[in-house]
C-alpha cells in the first residue's frame, strides 16, 4: 500500500494542510523526489554521457526584451541535437533560455513555468519580475549537488517589468551561477559556451535604446558569430531550414518569432556576412 495512503479516500493531509504558494515547496514535501537535483546520483562525473545546451543570448529593447538561442546540444565532441529548443516564456511576460544540462535544463524551466502558474492562482496575481528571478535562483540552488557532478543548468531570464514607472525602461535580464546567485544585467547578456564570442558581437553593436526589430537582428547576428567561433554553437542552418528560436517580451505579453520570420531575419544575416564575412 502507497505510503501515505488513506483508505477513506480522502486526500493525503500534505494536500489539504496550509502552505506557502510555492509549488516547488509543496512538491518538496509531496513527492521530492520529483525535483530536479533531488535524485541519487551515482558516484562520478556525468558531463559527457548527457547532451549539453549551449549559447542564449538575450537583449533589452524600447518596448521590452528580445531573447534567442541557438538549436545545437553537443555530447561531448558529438552534435547530438540540431534543433533542440532552448528558450521558452517563463509566463505572459517573461522569458528564460537555458545552457547547460539539456534534460535537467528542460525539466527545470518547466517546473519553473508551474511554479509561477501555481503562484499567480493561490495568490490571484503575478510576482513581481524580480520575485520570478528569485524563486528561479532558488530553484538552481536546489540543483547544487547535482551540478558539482557535471549536471549544471545555468539558465538566462529575461522579461518585461509591469511594475515599471516608464514602460520604456520595463526591459530587465537577470543571469545567474550554479550556487543560485541573481544579478541584473544591463543592456545584453549571453550565456552558454559561445556567449564571449556573442557577448563580444553586442559589445560594438549594441545601443541603448534599440527598436525591437533592431534586437531581434542583433540577437541573429550575435548568434552567427558565436557559432563562427564555437563549434558547440549551432548557425542559422539554411539547408536543413533549422533557425534559431527567437522570442520578445513586451506590454503586449511574451511572442515567438514564427519560423518564417525567424528565417527571414537569418537569410539577411547570412547575406549580409556573404558580402562583408567579419560582419
Amino acid at each position: 500500500m502507497a505510503a501515505g495512503f488513506d483508505p477513506s479516500g480522502r486526500f493525503p493531509a500534505v494536500f489539504t494542510r496550509p502552505g506557502s504558494s510555492s509549488f516547488s515547496e509543496f512538491l518538496s514535501t509531496a513527492a521530492p523526489d520529483l525535483l530536479p537535483g533531488r535524485r541519487p546520483l551515482p558516484a562520478g562525473h556525468s558531463a559527457d554521457v548527457s547532451p549539453h545546451a549551449t549559447t542564449i543570448v538575450a537583449i533589452i529593447c524600447a518596448e521590452g526584451v528580445v531573447m534567442a538561442g541557438d538549436r545545437r546540444a553537443t555530447m561531448g565532441n558529438l552534435i547530438a541535437s540540431r534543433d533542440i529548443e532552448k528558450v521558452f516564456a517563463a509566463d505572459a511576460y517573461s522569458l528564460v533560455g537555458i545552457a547547460g544540462t539539456a534534460g535537467v535544463g528542460i525539466e527545470l524551466m518547466r517546473l519553473f513555468q508551474v511554479e509561477l502558474e501555481h503562484y499567480e492562482k493561490i495568490e490571484g496575481a503575478m510576482l513581481s519580475l524580480h520575485g520570478k528571478a528569485n524563486r528561479l535562483a532558488t530553484m538552481i540552488r536546489n540543483n547544487l549537488g547535482a551540478a558539482l557532478q557535471g549536471l549544471a543548468v545555468v539558465p538566462l531570464f529575461a522579461g518585461f517589468d509591469v511594475d515599471a514607472e516608464d514602460p520604456a525602461h520595463a526591459g530587465r535580464i537577470f543571469s545567474f551561477d550554479i550556487a543560485g546567485g541573481v544579478y541584473e544585467e544591463k543592456g545584453y547578456d549571453a550565456i552558454g559556451s559561445g556567449s564571449i564570442f556573442a557577448k563580444s558581437a553586442l559589445k560594438k553593436r549594441y545601443r541603448a535604446g534599440v527598436s525591437l526589430d533592431d534586437g531581434v537582428r542583433l540577437a541573429m547576428e550575435a548568434l552567427y558569430d558565436a557559432a563562427d567561433d564555437d563549434t558547440a554553437t549551432g548557425g542559422p542552418d539554411l539547408t536543413r531550414r533549422i533557425f534559431p528560436v527567437v522570442m520578445t517580451a513586451t506590454a503586449d505579453g511574451s511572442r515567438r518569432l514564427t519560423d518564417e520570420e525567424a528565417a527571414a531575419v537569418a537569410e539577411e544575416v547570412v547575406r549580409a556576412r556573404m558580402e562583408n564575412p567579419g560582419g
